[in-house]
């Protein structure tokens, strides 16, 4: 069965101050990870941990190579990475005890949507917040 995404957990996971670790993260602007985390920051009050290949830093904040190395509890992943290697996030924010996964515009995954699903994590699939929160609003 297709994914289709809650509004009340969008909802949820705009309006609840939480850690997201985005993975995909860099300092390049030509990537959309860039603009949407620091949106979260600064528009949505989240802590944003930085999550990439190299582990850049980024906004100030500790960058890390992989979801297992982010000490404490991860909220919500935040996914800009393609379909294709999506799934192995997913399994790794699975392991990691997170409790959601966002998976970003045009990022779609339905096995590994399942998968987060079965394990007891809120999905949410090819949206992005910036442009979900404005319609919160309405």
């Amino acid at each position: 069965m297709a994914h289709s995404n809650d509004p009340e957990v969008i909802r949820t996971l705009l309006t609840t101050p939480a850690r997201w670790a985005v993975v995909g993260l860099s300092n390049n602007p030509r990537r959309a990870a860039l603009g949407v985390s620091r949106f979260l920051i600064d528009h949505l009050g989240m802590e944003v941990i930085p999550v990439s290949l190299k582990g850049d830093d980024v906004h100030g904040r500790t960058g890390y190579r992989r979801l297992a190395d982010i000490p404490g509890t991860i909220d919500v992943v935040d996914c800009f990475v393609n379909s294709s290697k999506v799934g192995a996030v997913v399994d790794q924010a699975i392991e990691v005890g997170a409790k959601a996964v966002w998976l970003q515009l045009g990022v779609i995954d339905e096995a590994a949507a399942d998968r987060a699903r079965a394990a007891g994590l809120d999905v949410v699939m090819n949206t992005c917040p910036a442009i979900e929160a404005p319609r919160l609003a309405r």
